[in-house]
């Protein structure tokens, strides 16, 4: 085979398994347009899951921070939002809590399944995109971080206060530790239109 059909050859198969990955990366963060809110399901991302989970097994409540951002075709950032979630469990139950912290206070129903906490906090991530343009193309991404191995638990009971809305912001903007539990998930491009046609 000749030089440049050989180049040919694996642009192709690049842009094949490129696309590949894509396509699994948009199964993970699926986008959902409901009026004006841009909802977040990811049923395949499970995060209660090994160290995190063994700490809360161990009558420990442990928080999660998420951050969410939506980007426009220029690379603006439109939308952009954090919350920090403490998860507890009951170990008799076998059942899940979770409580919002930051921004404000809000508690999940009680006694969910591992997969309804986990989509109970997705879902709260949750978008106002009123004002942007149903034809603009747009990119999601959200990110999911679980507690660092060396930090100390920051509660010891879903309703003591001691974190801010600036320290959350200030965490998610650096890197997250080499063995800290981390999750990057995208969606896009793909226009306000196409969602609430259900595409």
């Amino acid at each position: 085979m000749t030089g440049p059909r050989r180049v040919r050859l694996w642009w192709l198969v690049l842009t094949f398994l490129g696309g590949m990955a894509m396509a699994m990366v948009a199964e993970e963060l699926i986008l959902r347009a409901q009026g004006n809110r841009l909802e977040f399901l990811a049923p395949r991302v499970h995060y209660l899951t090994g160290r995190p989970l063994a700490r809360m097994k161990n009558s420990e409540a442990v928080m999660f921070d998420f951050k969410v951002k939506l980007v426009g075709a220029d690379a603006k950032v439109l939308r952009e939002s954090v919350a920090s979630f403490v998860i507890s469990y009951a170990l008799w139950e076998d059942r899940f809590k979770v409580v919002k912290v930051l921004p404000g206070r809000k508690d999940s129903p009680k006694g969910l399944t591992a997969n309804e906490a986990e989509a109970w906090c997705v879902r709260e991530m949750s978008l106002d995109v009123a004002g942007i343009a149903g034809n603009q193309p747009l990119w999601a991404r959200m990110e999911i971080r679980g507690p660092g191995e060396r930090e100390r638990a920051l509660f010891s009971k879903p309703d003591d206060d001691g974190i801010s809305l600036r320290g959350l912001i200030d965490r998610l903007s650096r890197l997250p530790q080499a063995t800290q539990p981390h999750w990057e998930l995208e969606n896009g491009p793909v226009t306000l239109d196409q969602l609430r046609r259900g595409g």
